[in-house]
């Protein structure tokens, strides 16, 4: 599948097009994925520690990024592609992740915030 023209040497090594390696051109270089069709990787370079990805496709990211392509921020993060943590107060929010386009924590009732730090109008006494 993944050899090119003029085959293989006497020991029986094949000459591989880029995308295939290994002795018969049996499977993906790296930077590839999904043999026998070796698609490459593309990898969004924001957020993948590099162009290599699992024989599925999947890009290895940094801790803050996810996604097949690491195109997007994880749970915890807002505003790809700088994919701020979200930073929501413990005791005023509902729980640690945020909207992830506007970093907006999900506030308890008669809390308010983007990190759910204060008390709405009318309210005193944050956290209680």
């Amino acid at each position: 599948v993944g050899t090119l023209p003029g085959g293989c040497d006497s020991a029986g090594n094949c000459f591989c097009r880029a995308e295939f390696s290994g002795p018969r051109c049996e499977q993906c270089s790296p930077g590839y994925h999904s043999y026998p069709h070796c698609y490459a990787c593309s990898c969004d370079s924001r957020g993948a520690v590099d162009n290599n990805c699992s024989p599925a496709g999947q890009c290895r990211c940094h801790g803050n990024f996810a996604g097949q392509t690491c195109n997007q921020c994880a749970l915890g993060f807002y505003g790809y592609p700088s994919c701020t943590a979200c930073q929501c107060s413990r005791e005023g929010s509902l729980h640690g992740t945020c909207d992830q386009d506007t970093g907006q924590c999900s506030c308890r009732p008669k809390v308010t915030g983007l990190r759910c730090d204060s008390c709405v109008p009318g309210a005193y006494g944050f956290p209680h």
